[in-house]
């Protein structure tokens, strides 16, 4: 006779099955340590009500999707993180991209932009348009979009402590095209939480960073009004270390902070939240990321719904965007990497992103080349033109264990979350060293895990070949030179007297208490470069530093 029940089975036919044959380890879990039974079914699921938990697609709570057409009305925007060397270098990658398919830009910028230094600092010396691309004035964000028109493409720019100048910049950019501001589209990261947290790309201290980010969601809301204002990011979070659980609750933890700060600067809720933006990673178990992006949407409508009374169905949305994850790139067997990515990528897409990048197989590598890049988008344009994976939202949804797996993530992710608010909120927690001690054991524990087999990555920890060469992307060494050139010559041509009469006006903006994003456009469109806009903002609110956690 089949079993009527979970609990039958569990006795009967699994049982005498285990006893005749154990099975191949003694503890299934999830990367969070979440014990995996052997099979769900509706036991797993007492008391669930699809209607309250589920909805539909495009309706509240968003567990199934935030658009009621998803896949079938437009397809999820490809948009492939680039840029490296300088801004002509870069502007060739993007336009290969866009004629290879893509359809939005991702701008990786180098490490001097991102912490506000100029080429020509001797702070920057040896880092010039290493990990991304080297932007110091507008000439060069003019260079980087030469022939792209920015009323017709997104761009997406991976900033944070400079990210109102880049911003400042892209707006001078479009009214030098002929672009209103308006009709510009994109996003700014602009979450200097997470780097406080996992990432360090910080120049000033909490309160006057958020200032910043406040002063964006402002000036985008009245002036910007298709950018989204910032993109809170779990994806770091998550390649520091952290579990599926922790990467929600504490990239949730961090928006609430950001909407308690823009309520708290006299914006209403859903005059903002509307473009507030997410991202994420998507690692390599599978149905775990699946159910992590549709418990994550959840949290967050309630979050928006229930603590700040938000009433716009924009405003109780997590719109995200997914990168498949660096951190699980292995510098062995590289060709591995393609495998990997596509597994990521489709779970993106099952657990409802919004837009995608796919890892080349040679970033644990350097640089990706040109090749790598095209196989990585082609595994994107594949997933959505040959499998019909996009023609129906949710597919996974009401799946047992799905649905019992986005349960419990939600609900550790609460509990998080609760915690946090315990502390004071985000900012609290982090200065105390909370979110980079547990990031800190999750990672310790996954390592130990990986050094005695526990898990298994192919090709590094078994499975090994001996290693053969692999063409990577060389840089001209030139780069940093040929930056420092062309600040020779910005220095030279432009009228300094201006420029130092703006760098004033910033400054007195900064001391007070008006937006200051319009006094840093004014500032671009007379030449004045993005070290010295930071500069002078350092001179008024110093320097953070990093919280020591033991």
């Amino acid at each position: 006779m089949p079993s009527s029940s979970k609990r039958e089975w569990l006795q009967g036919t699994y049982g005498k099955a285990v006893e005749k044959a154990p099975e191949r380890q003694k503890v299934f879990e999830t990367t969070g340590k979440m014990p995996i039974e052997p099979v769900y079914s509706h036991d797993d699921l007492a008391g669930f009500d699809p209607n309250a938990a589920l909805g539909f697609p495009g309706e509240y709570p968003f567990t199934r999707g935030i658009q009621p057409t998803m896949y079938r009305g437009r397809f999820w925007t490809m948009r492939q993180y680039a840029g490296f060397g300088t801004a002509e270098e870069s502007n060739q990658r993007y336009r290969y991209l866009l004629n290879a398919g893509q359809t939005g830009l991702s701008v990786a910028f180098d490490l001097p932009t991102q912490i506000g230094y100029d080429s020509d600092d001797p702070m920057a010396a040896g880092e010039v348009g290493k990990v991304g691309v080297a932007i110091d004035s507008i000439d060069d964000m003019l260079t980087l979009f030469d022939q792209i028109p920015l009323d017709k493409v997104t761009t997406s720019m991976t900033i944070n402590a400079t990210a109102p100048v880049l911003l400042a910049l892209y707006v001078a950019v479009g009214k030098k095209q002929g672009v209103s501001s308006d009709k510009l589209g994109g996003t700014v990261q602009n979450d200097i939480l997470k780097e406080y947290i996992t990432r360090g790309t910080y120049i000033y201290p909490p309160k006057p960073s958020m200032r910043l980010i406040t002063d964006v969601f402002k000036y985008c809301n009245d002036s910007v009004p298709q950018w989204n204002t910032i993109s809170i990011s779990g994806y770091h979070i998550r390649e520091a270390g952290s579990t599926a659980a922790q990467e929600i609750a504490f990239t949730l933890a961090d928006g609430i902070e950001y909407v308690n700060a823009a309520i708290g600067s006299g914006q209403d809720v859903d005059e903002f939240a509307g473009r507030l933006s997410f991202f994420f990673a998507c690692h390599s178990n599978f149905l775990e990321e699946v159910a992590k992006f549709r418990a994550a949407r959840r949290l967050w409508a309630k979050i928006m719904k229930e603590r700040f009374n938000a009433k716009s169905a924009r405003s109780q949305m997590l719109r995200f965007h997914t990168q498949t994850g660096g951190a699980t790139l292995t510098a062995q067997q590289p060709e591995n990497n393609i495998v990997r990515t596509t597994v990521q990528a489709l779970a993106a897409v099952l657990g409802g992103t919004q837009s995608l990048h796919t890892n080349s197989m040679d970033e644990a590598l350097g640089l990706p080349t040109e090749k790598a890049v095209q196989i990585a988008l082609r595994t994107q344009q594949i997933l959505a033109y040959e499998n019909g994976v996009g023609d129906v939202a949710d597919p996974l949804g009401g799946a047992y264990f799905i649905e019992e797996m986005t349960n419990r993530l939600e609900a550790e992710a609460a509990e998080y979350i609760k915690t946090i608010d315990g502390m004071g909120g985000a900012l609290a927690a982090l200065e105390q060293g909370f979110q980079q001690r547990e990031i800190g054991e999750a990672s310790y524990r996954y390592q130990r895990q990986v050094e005695a087999k526990e898990r298994v990555i192919v090709g590094v920890n078994n499975f090994k070949t001996p290693e053969e060469p692999v063409e990577l992307l060389k840089l001209d060494p030139t780069i940093g030179q040929r930056q420092v050139e062309k600040l020779r010559k910005l220095r030279a041509e432009r009228d300094n007297g201006a420029v130092e009469a703006l760098l004033g006006k910033l400054e007195q903006t900064a001391n007070g208490t008006e937006n200051l994003v319009p006094a840093m456009i004014e500032c671009v469109e007379a030449r004045v470069t993005l070290g010295e806009i930071s500069h002078r903002l350092r001179r008024v609110w110093g320097e953070h530093r990093e919280t020591v956690v033991i």
